[in-house]
């Protein structure tokens, strides 16, 4: 199932295993990569002797191209260069204008990603140099760029920057969501929240448990909320505690909203989690885990049970094919 995409990132499953910072380590984008698709490690925040290691790690466990995620909002040249000097094959930008890094990152071997909210931002994405787009519809978790739904936005975007390869990221977790994605003109799909559920994720037991819980109407959008450590960016994640209090208090501005300071939560590894922190829940947090960020897409109703990542890929791949070849079944008939 081989696509122009996969092609150009060098993979042999249309799918790509979103960043999800703070939940994926080597074990998990390893697995993914092994399974035909892309891993990517989100290591944005992490300083560069610990983005060696890590690069490092998951080079040690596949032989297959994995992607660095870097977010833009942060300074990154540093990283980059790290990236570069380590082979990292695949370098995924987010959130800001990629133009002033592209050539630095294609000049030194990777092939370059972006992700993108508009037709007009992935036109000029695609001008500063880009390999591919991410088109990431509003449906998605985590932190999420812009306000148009998957739906409409993949063939905008394919019809802005064809033949360059898009991948479709929002509200995707299975076998039916990716063929729809490859009838919009895709080239594969961008995944995050399915994996959540895989046994190799680096995220509490409470946090994955709640994602098996999910039903489609349980996250919520917010322009900000919880912004401490990552101000001005919208995100969805599952309704809890502290989007419950926040609303009954009149959804008030940061510095006057209810709670704001205590302390819910302690990390061996980031210490105190404060109410209002932009955090994934680690496997060595401890407190009161539902009040923290879960970053989560509407796509979560989708994810039933825990599975390996490799089988996970394998799966939705499976479904998308039995699908697409289905249809063509019913069209010829």
């Amino acid at each position: 199932m081989i696509t122009a995409g996969c092609e150009r990132l060098g993979i042999e499953v249309p799918i790509i295993q979103a960043p999800m910072g703070g939940a994926v380590g080597p074990a998990l984008a390893a697995a993914v990569s092994n399974a035909g698709g892309l891993g990517t490690l989100a290591l944005w925040g992490a300083d560069v002797p610990r983005l060696r290691q890590l690069v490092r790690e998951t080079r040690a466990l596949t032989t297959k191209p994995f992607a660095v995620n870097l977010n833009l909002e942060f300074p990154q040249e540093e990283r980059l260069d790290a990236c570069l000097e380590e082979g990292v094959p695949v370098i995924s930008f987010f959130w800001r204008d990629p133009s002033d890094l592209v050539a630095r990152a294609k000049s030194g071997g990777a092939t370059v990603l972006h992700t993108v909210s508009t037709a007009a931002e992935a036109r000029h994405a695609v001008g500063s140099g880009v390999d591919a787009v991410v088109a990431q519809g509003w449906e998605a978790g985590g932190h999420v760029r812009g306000k148009v739904a998957t739906m409409p936005l993949i063939p905008a975007v394919v019809d802005a920057v064809g033949p360059v390869p898009v991948f479709a990221a929002g509200g995707i977790a299975d076998g039916r969501g990716l063929a729809a994605a490859l009838a919009l003109g895709a080239s594969g799909a961008w995944i995050g929240t399915r994996f959540l559920a895989s046994n190799e994720v680096a995220i509490h037991p409470r946090y994955r448990e709640r994602i098996l819980q999910a039903t489609e109407d349980d996250t919520v959008y917010l322009e900000e909320l919880f912004d401490i450590g990552w101000p001005n960016a919208p995100h969805r994640v599952l309704r809890n505690s502290t989007v419950a209090a926040w609303e009954a208090a009149g959804r008030p501005a940061t510095g006057k909203r209810p709670g704001e300071g205590d302390v819910v939560a302690t990390s061996k590894s980031r210490g105190p989690i404060v109410r209002y922190r932009s955090y994934t829940p680690g496997t060595d947090a401890e407190g009161d885990i539902d009040a923290l960020s879960l970053w989560a897409g509407q796509s979560a109703a989708l994810v039933h049970k825990r599975q390996p990542a490799a089988e996970i890929v394998r799966e939705i791949a499976g479904e998308a094919q039995a699908i697409l070849f289905g249809l063509a079944r019913q069209l010829r008939n």
